[in-house]
């Protein structure tokens, strides 16, 4: 008996995909779970146009994709943090605060589990950081960390000293 999957099965294959299968297991477990339905006219025509219309929406999102590549493959970002004087970050700049500086810069939304890095940066200095955008489109952005906490600052202005006005002495008068 052929039936259309509509849930992964371990067994058998994935989604969409129509399979032959004994008429006691389709009947008895695989259509009462609803992993898959019976492979009959309507079903079959339903799922090939359920599939042009997946493969049309893949297409946009991949142009799409490849547009934001295009945008921001090579660019870098600077991110500012607090650093002992080894150049170790007090904090660590996570894929989160790249997602932030990519959406502020580049107006660009980018889920942080997209952005792969194998462990958080924890030093200043230049970092290429790889984004997996959707398939095979991939960008390469370089994160320069810097250190704002040894910023040379300028000394502030002294304050003019307040004094207060000096009374004349009285002239001494003298003893003769």
């Amino acid at each position: 008996m052929k039936v259309i999957l509509t849930e992964e099965v371990p067994t058998l294959g994935e989604p969409g995909k129509i399979v032959d299968v004994a008429p006691g297991y389709a009947r008895n477990f695989l259509v009462p779970r609803k992993l898959a339905v019976y492979a009959n006219t309507g079903n079959v025509k339903e799922l090939e146009h359920h599939k042009r219309r997946l493969d049309r929406k893949n297409q946009k999102l991949q142009a799409a994709a490849r547009s934001t590549s295009e945008r921001i493959n090579g660019q870098v970002l600077i991110i500012e943090g607090h650093a002992g004087k080894e150049g170790k970050l007090y904090g660590s700049v996570t894929s989160a605060d790249i997602a932030e500086q990519l959406k502020a810069k580049f107006d660009v939304d980018i889920d942080r589990r997209k952005i792969s890095l194998r462990e958080p940066i924890r030093t200043t200095g230049h970092h290429a950081v790889d984004i997996h955008l959707m398939g095979d489109t991939r960008a390469t952005v370089t994160i320069n960390v810097i250190d704002t906490s040894h910023k040379e600052e300028a000394p502030a202005p002294a304050a003019p000293a307040v004094t207060e006005p000096v009374a004349p002495a009285a002239p001494a008068e003298e003893e003769a």
